[in-house]
């Protein structure tokens, strides 16, 4: 090792809570430096006279704190080339101090020896106290410059360290506010366990950056949430809620289903969430989508219990699917457009499925589809091997060939095959539009609906019952409804 920095902690407090090997060591004349001069125990340095430096000219000159504590580690590695220097941080050095974890991970690289001395207690002591916080029922400790909402654990004591002014406050807040609800009650806590520094205050969730005295030493607490409905929105809770649901104390009905009695219940709810696009309902379409979602959760939970797979095998395996098939996104590939993710996509599935025999190009067809996706799967896997039309012209003049055969059929086994053959190619045509056939079905089934649902009310209007229409007289209804729609 060419070079040495002792990490020290300066506790929450004043000189009185320093270690008897921490005074030591700071009256030792060594190079001191500290991460920042904004702590009790400065004023007893400058007391008895031990020289220092500080970092917080560096807060200064960047934007964010994560460039703070890359620049001041930096700084302290070249500082400790070729001799031996003290940092001291506030509270304890493996407590809440970025800076410490990144001369960990680079000193060793550059021959610096990082000696970590312990501290003489972190914030952690005073804030169990005064807070009330018994760490064995749960207890997180995360950093407010870099919170996220997948950090939270609503279940457990939650302290977040490092709340420096009210931007930070700001930003925690709105994270805070993904999980919890907004007149969720928080404490500020500054200072404490420092005499005549202290404050706490507790008040609603969204007016914690309402106020102005935040500090270096002000962290936020937040209690484990005591109502149900608060964790609704944590997938853990919905876990639990499908297993009770399937549990001998659970619903009758949930009990009894299996893969195979829950098969049309997802075929039913993913058309209920395309209705709520295409009607462009974001509420309906949240709803529905967490009705696909139960039936998902509904079989993971089957599965569990038959000990195959549970539901964080299907997320563990989506994960691996999704950064294996994106390079260009996790790894070293590149992919300029949506056509080269898709060339890209297929290579990746080909090579997977290496060393699978596959006795027909038309066993990658699920026969479980609905006949119209189906067909157009079918189309797709034959074309990728070549089977397939050059332009849309020729697929055209097929149809024309069916719709000719259709025409020419004469008993009903005949005319049932050569519609399937008509519906089949018009399939294909689908494909070479671009378009895909459900949807379109869909839409004109809806457009179908929309159009006769107007001759019914214009029935109604003239008291008269549809039985009783001429068709000429419902045509001209239609025809209105036509012209309504053209002019939206």
């Amino acid at each position: 090792m060419n070079g040495k920095i002792v990490v020290v902690g300066l506790g929450f407090g004043d000189e009185t809570g320093l270690s008897l090997g921490t005074l030591r060591l700071l009256k030792d004349k060594k190079k001191i430096w500290l991460r920042t001069a904004k702590h009790p125990v400065v004023k007893w340095l400058e007391q008895e006279g031990i020289p220092f430096s500080s970092f917080d000219s560096v807060y200064e000159e960047f934007a964010d704190f994560p460039s703070v504590y890359r620049e001041i580690a930096s700084r302290l590695l070249a500082l400790a080339s070729g001799e031996e220097i003290v940092y001291a941080v506030p509270g304890h050095p493996m407590v809440a101090e970025r800076t410490v974890q990144l001369l960990l991970d680079q000193g060793k690289r550059k021959g610096i020896e990082i000696d970590i001395r312990g501290g003489s207690g972190s914030f952690l002591d005073p804030a169990f106290a005064r807070l009330q916080i018994d760490p064995v029922e749960g207890f997180v400790l995360l950093d407010g410059t870099g919170l996220t909402a997948e950090q939270l654990n609503p279940r457990s004591h939650v302290l977040i360290a490092q709340v420096y002014d009210r931007f930070v406050a700001s930003d925690v807040k709105l994270t805070l506010m993904e999980v919890y609800p907004d007149e969720y009650e928080v404490t500020i806590a500054t200072a404490l366990g420092i005499e005549g520094m202290e404050e706490m205050v507790t008040l609603p969730l969204f007016e914690l950056d309402r106020v102005e005295d935040f500090t270096d030493l002000t962290s936020v607490y937040v209690p484990p949430v005591k109502e149900e409905k608060a964790l609704y929105r944590r997938f853990e809770y919905l876990v639990e809620v499908i297993r009770h649901l399937r549990s001998p104390e659970g619903c009758p009905w949930d009990r009894k289903q299996t893969h195979q009695s829950l098969r049309p219940y997802l075929l039913e709810e993913a058309y209920e969430f395309l209705e709520a696009v295409n009607q462009e309902d974001a509420d309906a379409m949240a709803d529905e989508l967490g009705d696909v979602l139960l039936q998902v959760m509904l079989h993971a939970q089957i599965a569990s219990e038959e000990g195959t797979f549970n539901v964080y095998d299907v997320i563990g395996r989506l994960n691996d699917k999704m950064i294996r098939r994106h390079p260009h996104v996790f790894g070293e590939q590149h992919a300029e457009t949506a056509e080269d993710v898709k060339v890209n996509w297929e290579k990746i599935k080909a090579k997977e499925k290496e060393g699978h025999q596959e006795k027909s190009v038309m066993d990658r067809v699920s026969k479980h589809l609905p006949t119209l996706m189906m067909a157009f799967e079918q189309q797709k896997q034959a074309a990728k091997v070549g089977f397939d039309w050059e332009k849309k012209e020729e697929v055209l003049e097929k149809v024309q060939e069916e719709l000719k055969e259709l025409h020419q059929a004469r008993t009903a086994a005949e005319q049932e095959e050569e519609l399937g053959d008509l519906l089949f190619v018009i399939v294909n045509l689908s494909r070479f539009l671009g378009v895909d056939p459900e949807l379109a079905l869909l839409n004109a089934c809806r457009k179908f609906e929309r159009r006769f649902r107007h001759i019914e009310n214009q029935a109604a209007l003239h008291n008269q019952r549809l039985e009783d229409l001429t068709l000429e007289k419902m045509d001209e209804w239609w025809n209105e409804a036509k012209q309504k729609e053209k002019h939206r």
